[in-house]
């Protein structure tokens, strides 16, 4: 069940996918449609799922559940993920690797391998304050507080000294 992604509780899971490069306007337009399709027909052991997602900066697909109403099992979760290896295939982009690290420099979101940010942060080229994007919150409330931090408030802290 496709839901307005503000209406879903702060305590709704989420998952958050990052592309290694910006989609082109043409893109997101079929993605939000193919979003809505998958969402409106996911479910869990044949229950509905209370579901929404937000595209941001052209690259983060977030998916968010209310488990409140019908929690993911592991057939919907793989469902999700087969949702998302179809997106990778059709737009050529990886969604699924976590051994990459996306930060703001100024307005534009960059998108590094762990290894050249680790080589950057070495390097000074970047900061405790720079921004960077926590992808490994769980749910809602920590999505819209610490999804989006300086550095130094984030697990890529380990890399700054």
């Amino acid at each position: 069940m496709l839901v307005e992604f503000n209406d879903l509780p702060e305590t709704s899971r989420v998952w958050i996918y990052q592309a290694n490069r910006s989609f082109s306007v043409d893109e997101l337009e079929e993605i939000k449609k193919k979003l809505d399709e998958f969402i409106t027909q996911w479910t869990a052991h044949g229950a509905d799922l209370r579901a929404s997602y937000e595209i941001k900066y052209k690259r983060f697909i977030t998916i968010g559940l209310d488990q409140g109403v019908n929690p993911a099992t592991g057939c919907s979760i793989d469902a999700s993920v087969y949702f998302i290896q179809q997106l990778e295939q059709k737009y050529g982009v990886d969604l699924l690797d976590k051994m990459n690290v996306s930060f703001k420099q100024g307005e534009f979101v960059a998108y590094k391998a762990l290894s050249d940010f680790k080589k950057m942060a070495k390097n000074k080229s970047v900061s405790p304050n720079t921004i960077v994007f926590n992808n490994l919150v769980t749910n809602i409330a920590e999505y819209r507080t610490n999804w989006e931090v300086p550095a130094k408030d984030s697990w890529h802290n380990r890399f700054l000294n």
